[in-house]
């Protein structure tokens, strides 16, 4: 029998924010510089109380005592103080913590803690209210009268990960008060959102440079998860920057704001694959699932649906068969013709690609035709690099450009009529090249409904939308978009400031494109533009001066800019764009 490791008898406080995505998705700076002040108060409230603080996650604490009476009232004291630091905010902008308390044996290691007495903790805190406090049976019992609280019983709860059922009771406080028959947290915990995930960027342990294979390979996974709508999965984009950071699973899955993360490995050599894949719960770190999949070359098909199925078994539990058809469906079987449809897409980016990557990915997608004439996410694709052409005039007439666009979007739902990415593609098509309204509403719409969890659907339908002339729609599908990728995009988050300004939204839109990392023409036009219709004329001259000292794109007559902007955006009426050109003149951006 192997030696146990070393425990010791603990008492474990964890405290993690309530709503922390949502903070953040409404105004990530501001939410970040309160956490940290909370975090500080939090912090020398533990250590008042003869607690000591054995690590953050990202907004969660977790701390260790000595006794159950100081922990208890470390928390309580927490609570009201972050219930008198919240009283000055709006109900949307306040940062509340859950606390959950637990007596149990814990193994130290390198200064941190581990084990089940922290894991009860962790789940303690899931069934605690904002500003609220759940303890174990084994606190309450050590407490006894020592302290002038009252608790409520809520009973044995199943909690995840943990074989027995724990008994836990609530803390009542002024910060939340008792109630006749208060509601049963786990019923809650089961009808809350659904299973969110996120995709690491799996590693290539070949020899060869198969990236552009392995980065395939993490993208038809995260893409078959995404037409399950039970689940809930993170963009691709964030994703690959949280991947980049080399980030633990419990840190990516805070800065992505999901409740599991994927990763794994590949390894290519000769004629076959060998995947990895872990799945691994974010609050606790623990790894649910592992397995490694051993395959020739021919069934790498194969894996990928492995892999999708055992995670929706995990999460989601039952699927509905018809998503799930659709989620499994592959459209070739050539190995070859799938490489290159693989390497187009990663020369062709997530709609960021170069002139010189889209043509590379023009000549896969088009190889990849050569191979599978039937394969149509090659089509869609291929499609796609003629509207972006169609966009900047690169290689032939817009006009041939548009008209091949519609031709292989069509050839592609015609080949796949469930493929979300050429529904979307079409929908540009129609707007951008014949003006059709109606059917680019309509392809959007068919877009979404397929996969309800790729960003751009949103991030393209914002445009779209502001364009068509419903603005509040279109605000609402940029804050999708946000939601399904915190880490969006510049060229994303601006969507949301256009729309913000066209609905008059002046504030909204200066704090959303003040938030953008590099200030394009569009975006310094937009934003003069905002603080001119709300008067303040000196901060709206100097983001002129800006714009003009670093384009001069941006000082125009009144016919050059309706030109500009029919050419950048397409709008169903004229009323969005005399709006645009009144904030522009009020800003000193209009020749006379």
């Amino acid at each position: 029998m192997e030696d146990l490791l070393p425990r010791k008898l603990a008492v474990i406080l964890y405290a993690d924010v309530a709503g922390y995505s949502r903070l953040t998705g409404e105004d990530e700076d501001a939410t970040h510089r309160l956490l940290s002040e909370y975090l500080d108060l939090i912090t020398n409230t533990i250590e008042s109380h003869h607690g000591q603080v054995m690590h953050y996650a990202g907004d969660a604490v977790l701390a260790k005592f000595e006794a159950v009476v100081h922990a208890v009232s470390g928390a309580t004291n927490i609570q009201k103080l972050l219930s008198e630091r919240n009283e000055d905010l709006a109900e949307e902008r306040k940062v509340q913590f859950r606390i959950g308390v637990n007596l149990g044996d814990v193994i130290e290691d390198r200064g941190d803690m581990y084990g089940d007495g922290v894991n009860i903790a962790a789940r303690l805190e899931s069934l605690a209210e904002p500003g609220g406090i759940c303890i174990s049976e084994s606190v309450r019992t050590a407490l006894g009268k020592k302290l002038d609280l009252d608790y409520e019983d809520m009973g044995e709860q199943e909690v995840k990960n943990i074989a027995e059922p724990v008994k836990v009771y609530r803390i009542m406080t002024s910060e939340i008060p008792a109630s006749k028959k208060s509601p049963d947290r786990s019923e809650k915990v089961n009808k809350k959102e659904k299973p969110s995930i996120g995709v690491l960027q799996f590693q290539n342990l070949s020899k060869d440079d198969d990236d552009f294979f392995v980065a395939g390979i993490t993208e038809e996974i995260m893409s078959g998860l995404s037409r399950y709508r039970e689940i809930v999965v993170a963009a691709l984009g964030s994703s690959l920057l949280v991947s980049e950071q080399k980030l633990d699973a419990t840190e990516a899955a805070k800065k992505l704001g999901v409740q599991y993360i994927l990763n794994g490995s590949v390894r290519r050599a000769k004629d076959r694959v060998r995947v990895l894949a872990s799945l691994v719960e974010g609050s606790s770190g623990h790894q649910i699932w592992s397995e490694q999949y051993d395959h020739v070359l021919d069934d790498i098909f194969e894996v990928q649906d492995e892999v999708a199925q055992k995670i929706v078994t995990m999460l989601a539990g039952k699927i509905e068969q018809s998503d799930r058809e659709r989620s499994l469906h592959k459209d070739t079987d050539n190995l070859t013709a799938y490489e290159c449809m693989l390497r187009g897409r990663y020369y062709f980016g997530d709609w960021h690609g170069s002139e010189d990557d889209v043509r590379q990915a023009r000549e896969m997608f088009q190889k990849a035709i050569e191979l599978d004439p039937r394969y149509a996410a090659a089509y869609a694709g291929l499609a796609a690099t003629y509207l972006e052409d169609f966009d900047h005039n690169w290689w032939e007439s817009p006009e041939d450009s548009g008209n091949k666009c519609l031709e292989l979007a069509q050839k592609s739902i015609e080949l796949d009529e469930h493929d979300s990415f050429a529904h979307l593609v079409l929908s540009a098509g129609y707007w951008k090249v014949k003006s059709n309204f109606d059917l680019a509403k309509r392809q959007l719409e068919a877009a979404i409904n397929l996969n309800p969890n790729y960003y751009w659907n949103y991030c393209y339908g914002c445009w779209f939308t502001a364009c068509y002339g419903d603005m509040e729609t279109s605000i609402m599908q940029a804050k999708e978009a946000i939601r399904r990728n915190p880490l969006l995009p510049d060229g994303c988050r601006y969507t949301l400031g256009f729309s913000e300004y066209l609905a008059g939204n002046y504030e909204n839109a200066i704090n959303t494109i003040t938030q953008i990392a590099k200030l394009e023409p569009e975006s310094y036009a937009c934003l003069a533009a905002s603080y001119a219709q709300l008067g303040r004329v000196d901060e709206a001259r100097r983001v002129a001066e800006d714009c003009v000292e670093h384009t001069d794109e941006c000082t125009k007559s009144v016919p050059e800019w309706r030109e500009y902007w029919a050419k950048c955006l397409n709008f169903r009426e004229q009323g969005p764009v005399d709006h645009l050109i009144e904030g522009l003149d009020k800003a000193g951006l209009v020749k006379h």
